[in-house]
């Protein structure tokens, strides 16, 4: 890989290439990497914006809905002036202000059953930021079956739950050991219904960001096969190992 940088990039990413676990190879590692965010909202907005300003090279962005007033308090990307408009077609736009470098795709549909494979399989890291277990369980089958990197967030109330998956590795369990899909309510994750801190959207949202860029970068440690919960409410954390269930 060649590992040197233009003058602008030196500049503009000064302050994590001086860190030794990154350095100009790792800089360009995450220039040359592929992230799909699933779901521009809460958790969506802060993932892509950070990813955006460390470098990464290709986004991907996928929403299908538009963005609402109640929407501003914790979707960060969004003010009043994108109301009614696209969270994708916002999205990009702001995203671009942040790092014209940074090649934006854009989907504005509602992910199902016939389309995720055409989408999921031209990136390497996928991020879930959705908000509904049916997505999620989606997400989740498909990058099993492909072998991808996963890491979903899941916010409500003052909590937060994090998890991160490398398929490529056979005995790693999934989303499916911790959630029975036949016992999640259509009210769980429901922003509407449980309400949300803006601030919690942000902090899980900034922490699944920082698994991408560990993982892309190979450092320190991830929470594979774990499930990290925050009660920002008590600031208690907890990591919990998952166990793989059989015939999941």
């Amino acid at each position: 890989m060649n590992s040197k940088l233009n003058k602008n990039q030196i500049e503009r990413f000064s302050r994590q290439i001086i860190l030794k676990n990154i350095g100009p190879l790792g800089q360009k590692k995450i220039i040359q990497s592929k992230v799909l965010i699933i779901g521009m909202g809460g958790l969506g907005c802060p993932v892509a914006e950070f990813l955006t300003r460390a470098g990464i090279g290709f986004l991907g962005i996928v929403d299908y809905d538009f963005v609402e007033l109640s929407n501003i308090h914790r979707q960060s990307l969004y003010d009043i002036n994108d109301i009614k408009k696209s969270k994708v077609s916002a999205a990009q736009k702001k995203l671009k202000k942040i790092n014209s470098n940074t090649k934006v795709n854009c989907y504005k549909i509602k992910l199902n059953k016939n389309n995720y494979y055409k989408i999921i399989k031209n990136y390497d890291y996928i991020v879930d930021g959705s908000d509904n277990f049916k997505t999620k369980f989606l997400i989740n089958d498909f990058c099993k079956i492909s072998k991808k990197f996963l890491v979903t967030g899941a916010i409500s109330k003052f909590d937060g739950h994090i998890f991160t998956f490398d398929f490529k590795n056979k005995k790693i369990p999934c989303i499916r050991s911790f959630f029975q899909e036949k016992e999640i309510s259509d009210n769980i994750l429901n922003c509407e219904y449980e309400g949300i801190l803006g601030t919690v959207a942000g902090i899980i949202g900034t922490i699944q960001a920082n698994e991408v860029l560990k993982k892309i970068l190979k450092i320190g440690k991830n929470l594979d096969g774990c499930i990290l919960i925050l009660d920002l409410l008590n600031l208690n954390f907890r990591k919990v190992k998952l166990k793989k269930l059989k015939n999941v």
